[in-house]
Parts: structure tokens; C-alpha cells; sequence
């Protein structure tokens, strides 16, 4: 379906630019918000995000925004204090976290939800306390009162339950799992996140417009590229900025490295979780190099702070292209010969295959996107679906596959890298002239703006309100591990308990990233 086929009487596209995402924004009423919705799932689209905001004392919007054929649907229900909004969970069972973290940070309640636990509230915010509402500053301090979360009970001879995290033995962020199992076997998972809050979307309201893509490029290492890229296309969406061709072509050429850099990562730790160490130290020598390149050739060995408002801070010197080709072509070769290991060794093969079946029915269930969606034959990528400058010209060849499990979600990382790499060398060899950043005049006025980048763990989505003299008045970043952490409870189901470190690498979610 396209936004054509909804006629709402205030519909506004944000931008008219060739370069641009097409959006497109909707003030409706509850009843358009929930037939909105039920449309959207019959004809095929989905879900990217749900979040809110105060716009003014006791005055709050609900926004949805929706993926159909022709771009992105922005829409905004207008919700008194107090009073609630009516619940998408139903039809977008992946609205259901996000529905009980608005709560938590508006105090704006979804009717008719069947699940109202808090999400990112952990007991250590007062009831009466929503750091995003006007009335609080964000920075309050409260003495700790961890709660006890209502996991549901899993009953039967049997069954017990084995708690895990969320202080992990390793450098890892914090996160509860707990599983009922049956001996080793894994009946249920119910996951408890938001342990990593940090209070980011009230830190861009006391941020300056053409700074905030520093605060993007924060909240996920690991996808500074895809975030960075995101604020910004969604800030010149607003101020109707052009940006050249050579800016937008170095883009891509981050974004690309950085999806090999994460890759290269995976597939060693994939490696070393199923007792490869070999693979771990071969792919963790490949991507260190990959890394040190970044930083000769761009001042930094992930990226940050190269993707600026209007263009990039860093231009590709004519040196580092020759040596950026050849890295491509020693990373391709070492890379295949990883992957007939990796394919002909049978300890590793034991242990991939049919672990962690995500059946393609649960990833269309919840909307599950990126490269676990590809690995479950969910064809979704929005560098092809929806392509900006200049995927257009520079056209992706998805990679897909259809097994569901740890051995897909490898094949597809490996086949990604190859892909990733025909695309660098495409880029740098077609790379345009001209200047690399687009100087950007703002008038002050209020405007709105969304961003939509394909990061390498999906679709990264922004969408960004300014107001009078280059402020944001809000700016929502959603990460697509939202879609994909409740498809991982369902992969589990059946495996044993040591397989789970294993299945939950080959999902490699994002904890910190999403809970802002």
C-alpha cells in the first residue's frame, strides 16, 4: 500500500528533495489512529516505532510511525493529561514494549493493552515521576528502590526456573533472562531490559540542532554511522538542505565499513562461542585492521562524529583509495577462506544448525527487520526498498536466507560482507567531485524531519521537531533491536540452556541502544 491510498485531511510531506526518504505527517483521531493501523497490517506494511511527547503543559502527542510502499507515515494523535490512547499492541504485537516505555517516560497509558508492566521504570522513579513530561528536569536523583518484576510463571512437573544476569560475568551491558526449563530444556524466556537508561531524548532538547548528531552518534557504538547518518538526513530534511553527491557517496562508504567492521566482529565471537577459538582470533586480526584503516583514512577507528549536518567532516584523500581497494580485496579473500572453514568444520556445524529456529511466521509476527529478518526470509532492507542517495545509483543486492537459524545468521553475515565490499569498491571508484558539506542557514522556524538509514542491524529510524532558534523540541531514535529482542524468546524455545549464549550472539541485539 502506498500513503497515496490514505486520505487524512492534514497530511504533509516534509520533503520534496530527490536525495530524500519520501515522508509524509498526519494529525488524526483516535478512531483514524486505530483503523490507520489494522490498514497498514492488511496490506503488507509495518511498524517502525511508537514514542510521545509533551508539547505543552498537560497537551501530549502519541506519534506511530509506519513503513508502506512509497516511504514513511508519520502520524500524531493529540492526547489530553491523563487521559490514554488506543492500543496497537493488538494488531503490531512489537508496539507492546514500546507502548509500556511511553508510560514510563509520559505517564500515558495504552487502552487496552494486555501488558502494562513497567518497562523502563525498575522501581527507582517514583510513581508519580515521568522524566519526560515538562514538569520534571530529566536529572532528578532517587534513592534506590529496585522492585520485584511479575515474570510470568511458567507451571508443570518439573519445571523450574534458572535466573540469568543482568550483572553478566562478561564486558557486557545489563540484562535479564529468565528461563523455564525442564532438565535443560527451554520452555519459555522472558527477558527484563531497560537497565541502561540514560535519559538521551531529554538530552537533545538541551542540545543545539546542528550538534545533535554527536549525541546520535552515542548511543550505540557499534552503529555511530547508522545513527549520525539518520539525525542528519532527518535535520536536512527539515531545513530542505541539499547535499552533494560526494558527501552522501563518502556516506555510504562509512556506513558499509561499518558493517563489515561489526560482521568481522560477529563471526569471530559466533566463532568462540561454539569453541572456534580459531575463528575468533582470525576475524578479530581482520576486523583490527579494518578498524586502523578507519582511523588513517578518517581520523577515527569508528567513524564518530564524520557524518555533520549538511555533509562530512572528513574528505578521502586520493591516497587511501588505492589502499582502501586493496584492503577490500585481502579482506574478500580472507573472508571466503574463513567461510569454508567455518562450513566444513563439523563443531561448528553442530552446533549452527537448526539452533535457534526463528520460523519465518514469528518475524512477520513482530515485525522483526534487519539482518535476523533476511536470515528468517523476511526480505527487508531499506537501502533497496526505500533507497537514498545514493543507494539509487549504487544499487544493493539483498542477501536473504530462509533456514531461520544460527547457521543462516551466519551465511547472511558472510554473504553481507561480500556485498558490502562490491559496493566500497563501486563507491570509491565512481566517487563524485565537489564539496563535502553544504553550509546550512536556519531561519528559526519550527520544522520536522525524519531520518531512515539501513544500519547493519536494520532499519535505523529518526524523527526530529525543532523549534525557534535552532532547538530541538523533540527528537526520537529508534533502533531496530525493539522489532527483534521478543522474536529471540521465541527462538530459544525448545534448545537447551548452554545454546543460548550462542543463539543470542547470532541476534546480537542491542541493549543500551534502545533503552534511551
Amino acid at each position: 500500500m502506498r500513503i497515496e491510498a490514505f486520505e487524512f485531511p492534514n497530511q504533509v510531506r516534509l520533503s520534496a528533495l530527490a536525495d530524500k526518504s519520501s515522508a509524509f505527517l498526519a494529525r488524526i483521531d483516535a478512531g483514524t489512529w486505530t483503523r490507520t493501523a489494522g490498514t497498514v497490517r492488511e496490506a503488507g506494511g509495518r511498524l517502525i516505532s511508537v514514542w510521545g511527547a509533551e508539547q505543552a503543559a498537560g497537551a501530549f502527542v502519541i506519534s506511530a510511525a509506519y513503513a508502506l510502499e512509497d516511504g514513511v507515515l508519520w502520524l500524531q494523535l493529540p492526547v489530553g493529561d491523563g487521559d490514554g490512547y488506543p492500543d496497537l499492541s493488538a494488531v503490531f504485537p512489537c508496539a507492546a514494549r514500546m507502548q509500556r516505555a511511553v508510560y514510563d517516560l509520559l505517564g500515558l497509558r495504552a487502552i487496552g493493552a494486555d501488558d502494562i508492566r513497567p518497562w523502563l521504570n525498575h522501581g527507582n522513579w517514583p510513581a508519580d515521576y515521568y522524566p519526560l513530561q515538562k514538569l520534571s528536569s530529566g536529572t532528578e536523583r532517587f534513592e534506590s528502590r529496585e522492585a520485584d518484576y511479575p515474570f510470568v510463571p511458567v507451571a508443570g512437573d518439573g519445571v523450574h526456573e534458572i535466573a540469568v544476569g543482568p550483572i553478566h560475568a562478561g564486558v557486557i551491558e545489563p540484562g535479564h533472562f529468565r528461563f523455564s526449563v525442564v532438565g535443560e530444556k527451554v520452555l519459555r524466556l522472558e527477558e527484563r531490559l531497560g537497565y541502561a537508561h540514560r535519559g538521551i531524548e531529554r538530552l537533545f532538547e538541551r542540545t543545539p540542532l546542528l550538534l545533535g548528531h554527536r549525541l546520535a552518534g552515542r548511543i550505540a557504538g557499534d552503529t555511530t554511522v547508522a545513527f549520525s547518518w539518520a539525525f542528519c538526513m532527518a535535520v536536512e530534511q527539515a531545513l530542505d538542505v541539499r547535499v552533494s553527491s560526494r558527501a552522501l557517496w563518502l556516506r555510504a562508504m562509512l556506513l558499509e565499513r561499518e558493517r563489515i567492521a561489526n560482521h568481522l566482529g560477529d563471526l569471530g565471537a559466533l566463532g568462540n562461542d561454539a569453541g572456534f577459538a580459531y575463528g575468533l582470533a582470525q576475524f578479530s586480526r581482520l576486523k583490527e585492521d579494518w578498524l586502523r584503516m578507519n582511523d588513517r583514512a578518517f581520523g577515527h577507528r569508528y567513524l564518530m562524529d564524520r557524518i555533520v549536518p549538511g555533509g562530512i567532516a572528513t574528505d578521502l584523500e586520493p591516497r587511501f583509495i588505492t589502499a582502501m581497494s586493496t584492503q577490500c580485496d585481502q579482506v574478500d579473500a580472507q573472508v571466503r577462506v574463513m567461510q569454508t572453514i567455518y562450513d566444513d568444520q563439523s563443531g561448528l556445524q553442530d552446533r549452527f544448525a537448526g539452533a535457534g529456529i526463528l520460523s519465518a511466521k514469528v518475524a512477520q509476527h513482530f515485525d522483526v527487520c534487519g539482518l535476523v529478518g533476511r536470515a528468517s526470509g523476511r526480505k527487508i532492507d531499506v537501502r533497496v526498498d526505500h533507497p537514498y542517495a545514493p543507494y539509487r545509483e549504487v544499487q544493493v543486492q539483498m542477501v536473504s536466507d530462509d533456514r531461520g537459524d544460527v547457521t543462516a545468521r551466519v551465511a547472511v553475515r558472510f554473504n553481507e560482507i561480500y556485498e558490502s565490499i562490491r559496493l566500497i569498491r563501486t563507491l570509491l571508484s565512481n566517487l563524485p567531485d565537489g564539496d563535502i558539506v553544504t553550509r546550512i542557514e536556519h531561519d528559526g522556524s519550527p520544522s520536522c524531519g525524519v531520518g531512515w538509514i539501513e544500519g547493519w542491524r536494520g532499519d535505523v529510524f529518526v524523527a526530529l521537531e525543532t523549534g525557534a532558534g535552532g532547538t530541538i523540541t523533540r527528537c526520537h531514535c529508534h533502533d531496530p533491536s525493539w522489532q527483534n529482542w521478543p522474536a529471540l524468546e521465541h527462538a530459544i524455545i525448545g534448545n537447551i540452556v548452554p545454546d543460548f549464549p550462542l543463539i543470542n550472539k547470532s541476534f546480537n541485539l542491542n541493549y543500551a541502544g534502545h533503552d534511551l
